[in-house]
């Protein structure tokens, strides 16, 4: 039985129905979780990813973790009493969720060393260990979807400043594999898209998703600092705004990662944006 956390993210809602359509068992957890967010005959269960103990009767006769890093909460994260827990539920593998930040951000706290010492733990457990380091996520567009929606526009900051960004359904494809499979054990993948895309490319294949205009407006660097402390903590934004805007080197690198585990080629923003066009109709 394989246990994914953080089931109803944007990588694990995907990855449990990859998983599912494998003939795999599973188990699908969060906090929130019910019988819509999971296919038919996918157990799911509630529970807390920063309470270790809340685990423990999800994890319970399964071989394989899908560990997600705790997100905006991975501050609250234990992640060696999780591991306990999984390995006392009878986990002999687990596939850590992480960022592209720990590797290109360590002076980070928040991208670099809080990521550095959950995979650590991962490394440390005695299990089998695969672990998973995507750039920027395609899906990070749905922000648009209020202003697409209500007015047809898109703001946003750096507009011609491009970056691999990663469909979350690839990482969830490289993860399905990572899981069931041998031979991934140990390694780390960098997971980006196929090229750089711009956030102003972005917008324009929105539009031509919709088949409709979408008018694009450059923020200044200010602009979006202030819109995003309303919902990030202050050095979260600062860590994002450099990247989003002074890439390194190895932030715009294209990763062979996801075509070397699956067989094809990464995804375009311009795939994911056809896909998931509905939400901005």
């Amino acid at each position: 039985m394989i246990v994914v956390t953080g089931a109803t993210g944007n990588v694990g809602r995907s990855l449990v129905r990859v998983l599912a359509a494998a003939g795999a068992e599973v188990t699908a957890t969060s906090r929130g979780i019910s019988e819509t967010d999971v296919p038919p005959n996918v157990r799911h269960i509630r529970s807390d990813l920063t309470d270790a103990e809340s685990l423990r009767p999800v994890l319970g006769g399964a071989d394989a973790l899908f560990l997600q890093n705790g997100g905006a909460s991975a501050h609250l994260l234990h992640t060696h009493d999780v591991l306990d827990a999984a390995k006392a539920g009878g986990v002999r593998r687990v596939v850590l969720l992480s960022s592209q930040g720990v590797a290109t951000r360590p002076e980070s706290a928040s991208h670099g060393a809080l990521g550095r010492a959950i995979e650590d733990a991962v490394r440390e457990s005695g299990l089998e260990w695969t672990i998973l380091r995507p750039g920027g996520f395609a899906s990070n567009a749905f922000a648009w979807v209020e202003p697409v929606r209500t007015r047809r526009e898109i703001a946003a900051p750096f507009a011609d400043t491009g970056l691999p960004v990663i469909d979350p359904d690839d990482i969830a494809e490289v993860g399905a594999v990572a899981l069931r499979e041998e031979g991934h054990a140990g390694r780390i993948y960098e997971l980006t898209g196929p090229a750089l895309s711009t956030p102003r490319e972005r917008a324009a294949a929105i539009a031509d998703a919709l088949g409709e205009p979408v008018r694009f407006m450059e923020q200044t660097r200010d602009e979006a600092r202030a819109q995003m402390l309303a919902f990030m903590p202050e050095p979260v934004v600062e860590t994002t705004l450099a990247i989003l805007g002074e890439p390194s080197p190895a932030e715009q690198r294209v990763s062979p990662n996801v075509e070397e585990v699956l067989g094809r080629a990464p995804r375009t923003f311009a795939d994911w944006a056809q896909r998931y066009i509905a939400a901005f109709r």
